[in-house]
């Protein structure tokens, strides 16, 4: 991720075969989110809910990337920005959560941690492997595969976190988990909006098509 990625955008999305792609991730993540967010409230598990919040907007976010695949340079961006923007409020969200869950304390379930996490993480990480050739690209391509490599991340933290919370007895692993995907929202959407925002300079300043 160097400084200058969007300085030479070399592919911005329209391409049929990751269009298809797109559309095998989105019903993984769609699949996924039904999955995750009853297990977190079964498992009590603000790592869960958190993930499972992330697999709900990657399905929306990304079925707006594929809509304006071939559209003006200049909306692309500014969708673009909208996904950076809701991704951090996705993430002050699940910090906002994560606190309030400190004074309201419930151990979750540690089995259940682990193995929906397991089952997160394997769907994660063939959406990454999918997704791999198109990493580069404008803020609306590169928006799709940033906030897939960190649901993989965040999903290895859940399994973490199931660990911790099986090996002390406590639920602050998934807590201080919880914190730290929260942080990674953050981070996430600080960076598509960056690039957003500078391919949106660069759209206003350039010749009209």
């Amino acid at each position: 991720m160097g400084a200058h990625c969007c300085d030479d955008v070399k592919f911005d999305g329209i391409d049929p075969a990751y269009k298809r792609i797109l559309l095998i991730v989105i019903a993984i993540n769609a699949f996924m989110f039904f999955i995750e967010m009853p297990m977190g409230f079964i498992g009590k598990s603000q790592a869960l809910k958190a993930d499972a919040l992330d697999f709900l907007g990657d399905t929306l976010t990304y079925t707006i990337s594929l809509l304006v695949i071939g559209k003006s340079a200049g909306l692309r961006a500014k969708v673009a920005l909208l996904k950076g923007v809701s991704l951090a409020g996705m993430g002050i969200w699940v910090l906002g959560s994560t606190v309030y869950t400190v004074f309201y304390t419930q151990q979750p379930t540690a089995m259940i941690m682990g193995s929906v996490g397991a089952a997160a993480l394997a769907a994660n990480i063939a959406s990454v492997l999918l997704l791999m050739k198109f990493k580069d690209g404008d803020a609306n391509v590169r928006s799709v595969w940033l906030c897939s490599r960190n649901d993989a991340i965040g999903n290895v933290m859940v399994m973490v976190a199931a660990s911790g919370v099986w090996f002390s007895g406590t639920g602050w692993p998934d807590l201080i988990v919880a914190a730290l995907m929260a942080s990674l929202f953050l981070s996430g959407a600080f960076a598509i909006i960056r690039q957003a925002r500078h391919e949106m300079a660069h759209a206003r300043h350039a010749p009209a098509e």
